[in-house]
């Protein structure tokens, strides 16, 4: 069964909407606010979450509905979206009915569209967990479970807000889906990230690790891996049901370094590194899924300064004719302001990705932008970024860059004379070159050793490392 419901309207829903809404519970349910008052709390009357209410946000990006829950809404619109807890009869026919209230009084639709309704659902006699944590299905010691059946499982500001609450109690989140629903890449990003696990269903096998195989079993209040007659876990037969693709996603993964200073600007190397492979600038940016804000370098580098000295957290996204997804972590250093990014780009069968634009991008991010390591990759994946909970090839290495400040601590005579058959290019002041290293173009797997091989050489020129790493690659 849907347990999200979400109300797409053209109106603002104001403080009497909303009010409306929630009043789908009756009076006598309780309200609380988390997240920095971003999410509400529809509550029995004894305080037991049983429906999460995101604060309705304004999207002014195209294409953001299309791409998350396959609806065409022209923008603006404002998107508000409801969670219902699994572990409660009554909490997804609330989460239907406030929903339902939203698009009845503001116009506009929900989705999923038969879900609407706006009945009184009586939650006195409710019976909830009590996990002091946003509306999850299963609460451990150890893990926090939740279900979701949605096209694509997006990084929203709930799912943010659960990461957040299961990390801060030492918690792994595990997402269970059935084998319909695909990962966003800002969501397969985040699940890759060790104890978190996305978990599917399938009707068969039962379940297993959507992004490694690995048939899993509940035990001790967690999914865990089954553990094989050799001691490694057996992969399931349904990760296995994938065809051959024509489509393609080049990834390109960097980080720049800037010095600290009232004028900086983020945003700008990866504005460049877009127009390089897009011809355009980004489409919009946000701190979650869907991304709601037009792309403005500055309002980007205002709200890092807000969050600082925290780390920071954004995604950005393209226009709807190019697939294309970004996320940034902004982090204040010794050496500076760092921003990690990765841009993913999505093509079809017939396109090819602008694998000719990469070193004249390499050598823009040198010149103007403080880079200090870039790697450019090419794998066989979905055109619309998404991931299914099938075997997906890793990425192929096309090139890698590292920054002058690197070259120069591992040495310019050390760092242009890899162990692998590549010539490097000098990149920037001749003084204080960059290096930038083709590896191929994307088709031939043997550039992961090649890739391996520079690696282990340019550690082994690091002071105080040794030759370990060279001798042992």
């Amino acid at each position: 069964m849907t347990k999200d419901v979400i109300a797409l309207t053209p109106r603002m829903p104001d403080t009497w909407a909303l009010l409306a809404g929630l009043y789908a519970a009756g009076p006598e349910a309780a309200v609380a606010a988390g997240s920095r008052d971003a999410v509400l709390r529809l509550c029995t009357p004894a305080g037991r979450p049983l429906v999460s209410v995101e604060a309705p946000l304004l999207v002014q990006v195209p294409g953001e509905a299309e791409r998350l829950l396959g609806r065409d809404v022209p923008v603006p619109f404002w998107w508000t979206e409801v969670r219902a807890s699994g572990a409660v009869p009554e909490a997804e026919r609330l989460a239907a009915s406030v929903c339902g209230r939203l698009a009845l009084l503001l116009g506009g639709s929900t989705w999923p569209g038969p879900a609407a309704s706006t009945e009184v659902v009586d939650v006195r006699t409710a019976v909830a967990p009590d996990d002091g944590q946003p509306v999850v299905d299963v609460l451990t010691d150890t893990t926090s479970v939740v279900l979701a059946d949605r096209p694509v499982l997006a990084l929203t500001t709930w799912l943010s807000e659960v990461l957040r609450g299961t990390s801060e109690s030492g918690r792994a989140l595990q997402i269970v889906t059935p084998p319909s629903v695909r990962l966003s890449a800002p969501a397969r990003a985040t699940l890759l990230q060790v104890p978190n696990r996305w978990v599917v269903q399938d009707p068969e096998q039962g379940y297993y690790d959507g992004l490694s195989g690995a048939v899993l079993r509940w035990r001790d209040g967690t999914f865990t891996p089954v553990p094989g007659a050799d001691g490694t876990a057996p992969v399931a037969e349904a990760f296995g049901r994938t065809g051959p693709t024509g489509d393609r996603q080049l990834v390109v993964a960097f980080r720049t370094t800037l010095p600290a200073h009232e004028d900086i600007v983020l945003g700008e190397a990866l504005e460049a590194a877009w127009r390089a492979l897009t011809g355009s600038a980004p489409a919009g940016w946000g701190t979650a899924e869907p991304v709601n804000l037009p792309w403005s370098p500055h309002r980007l580098t205002d709200l890092a300064r807000d969050r600082a000295p925290e780390p920071t957290h954004l995604l950005v996204t393209g226009h709807p004719g190019r697939p294309a997804l970004a996320w940034i972590r902004v982090t204040r250093t010794t050496a500076g302001v760092e921003q990690d990014m990765t841009l993913v780009l999505g093509y079809g069968e017939g396109e090819e990705p602008p694998l000719e634009a990469i070193t004249a991008l390499a050598e823009t991010l040198v010149v103007e932008h403080g880079l200090t390591t870039m790697l450019a990759s090419v794998r066989r994946a979905s055109r619309d970024l998404t991931t299914p909970p099938v075997l997906q090839a890793p990425p192929v290495p096309v090139s890698f860059t590292l920054g002058a400040r690197d070259v120069r601590g591992i040495g310019l005579t050390h760092a242009r004379r890899p162990p692998v058959d590549v010539r490097p290019v000098a990149l920037g002041p001749a003084a204080e070159p960059a290096l930038h290293y083709p590896l191929g173009d994307g088709s031939d797997a043997g550039a992961l050793v090649g890739l391996r091989r520079l690696a282990a050489h340019l550690r082994a020129g690091v002071p105080g490392s040794g030759s370990g790493s060279e001798a042992g690659a």
